[in-house]
């Protein structure tokens, strides 16, 4: 990272934290060069950068002043009431219908479950998938199949090093995208009928995969900052069988939460003294707004206890369905079970992650698409601001690409979508995020999108239509 960009990302995180609060003045250029000791052209390029980030803004003859991104702002939703101890799924057909919504191109994806495919480098993935496939010996093609690839098994270990986990390679597996990963996990340590600890609110999928394999829910809530509720998830382990635990300890879809490390710790103790399983979901790992990225619980696992999963469809390469989990004490049983349906991702992909990986230009896309998903977020938060009523309620997670809005108690979410659909606008409701289907008064919406005239429009539409239940 350059000198210029380290100084921007110094800055960024005292208008995050609140030290420079929206219409307050940054130091100029001349005090800014003395007191952090960096020459006046440093200075100017990191304001320049944080300008183009949309987070300060130059006045004349005035200086640079934090971003008022809006008049007003919208309080955060509360803590998510606790919900029966234990619930049967069955949200497929509901969760389908909203899904189905995004198949129009013209439609405004606030719905969709993925940022905008232009943030990725797909040229450049592309130029690494002739390079490596040309380079590819024949006897890589069936031995890749099996372990997966080495290089890319050795660059995902890489990172994991980086944020203190230190990995034998034999425990990671390589996957058809983390869903895959999820399901191995789940079938290792349950069979039909077992209890699975879940958020509430959940990711939609999570409670498909519990309904296809025929297991019960036990939904735990979640803050919209904090996560998980320990002292819940305590008492559930305490007065029911848990045969498993699945949860995203950083930024949590829908909520966008996240566990402070303390409670990740917490987390883990706890489930360790029950000797249950934990299904770490991290897929939104790398999409962290601050300078220094969330630690998984699994980097305090020493019994092999958590199957940690990642994927690169979230940060770098959707359409290639690459994924992992570094599985613990679960490792060659994942493996097994991996065998015995799907075999293999596909081995030209794996082999162009593991090129584009190795040219060392991935953290420099990390950090674009961080800076243009942290732009588009206070776009979408000022909008709502300016568009939606005074009584709404909205999270402001410190990463990830989504919102999670709590509108008042008339308004029926599964409603709001019909009526914004037949207006081109998707939204994902509240209800396809719970087994019991609550939240009916919320919605997730998608900021993953570069901000434009259509998006606000869409906004004020939303408005509209909120006002009028």
């Amino acid at each position: 990272m350059k000198r210029y960009e380290k100084f921007a990302d110094e800055i960024a995180e005292l208008v995050r934290t609140g030290v420079l609060l929206p219409g307050q003045k940054v130091p100029s250029v001349r005090h800014a060069s003395r007191t952090y000791g960096v020459s006046p052209s440093t200075v100017f390029q990191a304001y320049y950068l944080l300008e183009s980030r949309g987070l300060i803004v130059a006045r004349a003859r005035s200086g640079y002043f934090v971003r008022e991104h809006a008049q007003r702002t919208l309080h955060e939703p509360e803590i998510a009431a606790s919900q029966a101890p234990t619930t049967e799924v069955n949200v497929s057909e509901l969760v389908f219908s909203v899904l189905g919504s995004l198949k129009d191109p013209n439609t405004v994806a606030f719905g969709s479950a993925f940022p905008s495919p232009d943030l990725f480098p797909l040229q450049r993935l592309a130029r690494s998938l002739a390079q490596s496939v040309r380079a590819m010996p024949p006897q890589a093609v069936i031995a890749d199949m099996t372990a997966g690839n080495a290089d890319l098994r050795r660059q995902i270990a890489l990172r994991y090093m980086v944020s203190g986990v230190m990995l034998p390679l034999d425990e990671l597996v390589i996957t058809n995208g983390a869903m895959e990963a999820l399901n191995l996990c789940l079938q290792c340590v349950t069979q039909p009928g077992d209890l699975v600890a879940i958020e509430s609110p959940a990711f939609y999928a999570t409670l498909q995969v519990l309904e296809r394999l025929k297991l019960k829910a036990v939904e735990i809530p979640v803050h919209p900052r904090e996560g998980i509720d320990l002292d819940c998830l305590a008492k559930r382990l305490a007065e029911l069988p848990i045969k498993a635990c699945w949860f995203m300890s950083s930024l949590q879809n829908p909520l966008g939460a996240s566990m402070n490390e303390a409670k990740k710790r917490g987390l883990y103790e706890l489930l360790q003294r029950h000797q249950v399983p934990l299904i770490e979901d991290d897929v939104y790992a790398e999409l962290y707004f601050g300078t220094q990225p969330p630690k998984p619980v699994k980097s305090f696992d020493r019994e092999g206890l958590v199957m940690h999963c990642g994927s690169f469809s979230k940060c770098l390469a959707p359409g290639y369905r690459v994924g992992w989990v570094a599985g613990g004490r679960y490792a060659e049983q994942i493996g097994r079970l991996k065998l015995m349906t799907t075999i293999s991702p596909s081995v030209p992909a794996q082999a162009a992650l593991a090129d584009y990986l190795q040219q060392g230009g991935y953290d420099r896309h990390l950090r674009k698409l961080r800076h243009a998903l942290e732009a588009q977020q206070a776009s979408m938060l000022a909008s709502a601001a300016r568009h939606f009523p005074a009584s709404t309620r909205v999270t402001r997670p410190a990463g990830g690409y989504f919102l999670w809005f709590e509108f008042s108690q008339r308004v029926d979410s599964l409603q709001l979508f019909q009526l914004a659909l037949a207006q081109g606008i998707s939204l994902a409701p509240g209800p396809i995020f719970s087994a019991t289907r609550a939240f009916g008064n919320c919605a997730r919406l998608n900021y993953g999108h570069p901000w434009d005239a259509q998006c606000e429009q869409a906004m004020a539409v939303l408005g509209r239509i909120i006002d009028s239940f």
